[in-house]
């Protein structure tokens, strides 16, 4: 369930829509609104207490970043990746990532180290925990702090964006319990980046995109309608 005080209180349109923007993504990259699902404007207008006006105009923008499916007389559903699309957003993030690493390994400090290793330590309370929404968020964390080392706001915009979307591939096509990345991948990642190793590095990262691809079990799920008012409010 996911406090939706905020978006009823003290804030401005603009920043009321920014904030159920981020409440959305938030339910569909931790799998409480899973790929395929209705997001009817009336009920989540009703969830967040807004028009059903302002509503369009979150999912609008949604649907921009291809995280929202819009379909005339049909109304907006959560993105669902084909199997293809899923295959070419992996290779992409693998393309983008491993192009970046140069630069993340020239500008890595103790400081960009200690704040990936208290992710992973997150992720790994997360993962004993079962608790499978903190671990995809921690999981897809780990990838955009890494490559924010290196500076470029606009590349790590892109690899944001392919983040998220390949958290909704998981939710599609990922088994019950997948939590995201593999833990261990990403401890074999951060022990090649303290030895600045660019070419271990790159090996494992490509290891690791062939990992998550090969745990994909490409057969449909169903995506059961959620109780909204449930999910986005005390």
């Amino acid at each position: 369930m996911l406090n939706s005080t905020l978006y009823r209180e003290g804030t401005d349109g603009q920043e009321k829509e920014q904030q159920i923007r981020e409440a959305l993504i938030k339910a569909m990259v931790e799998h409480q609104l899973l790929p395929g699902s209705k997001l009817p404007e009336e009920a989540l207008a009703e969830a967040f207490g807004i028009s059903r006006t302002g509503i369009r105009k979150v999912l609008t923008r949604l649907a921009t970043v291809q995280m929202v499916n819009m379909t005339p007389k049909k109304g907006a559903y959560v993105a669902n990746p084909s199997a293809e699309e899923s295959a070419m957003i992996f290779k992409s993030r693998m393309l983008i990532e491993l192009g970046n690493l140069p630069e993340v390994i020239r500008r890595l400090n103790e400081k960009d180290i200690a704040g990936l290793e208290e992710i992973l330590a997150q992720e790994h309370r997360a993962s004993h925990d079962r608790d499978m929404a903190a671990a995809i968020r921690y999981s897809a964390l780990f990838h955009t702090r890494l490559h924010a080392v290196a500076g470029n706001t606009v590349l790590n915009d892109i690899i944001t964006n392919l983040t998220l979307r390949s958290s909704l591939v998981i939710a599609a096509w990922g088994s019950q319990w997948q939590q995201g990345c593999n833990e261990s991948d990403h401890q074999q990642l951060l022990h090649a980046l303290r030895e600045k190793d660019l070419m271990a590095l790159s090996a494992l990262m490509q290891q690791h995109f062939g990992n998550i691809t090969g745990s994909l079990n490409f057969n449909r799920k169903k995506s059961p309608t959620p109780d909204f008012r449930k999910l986005f409010s005390c």
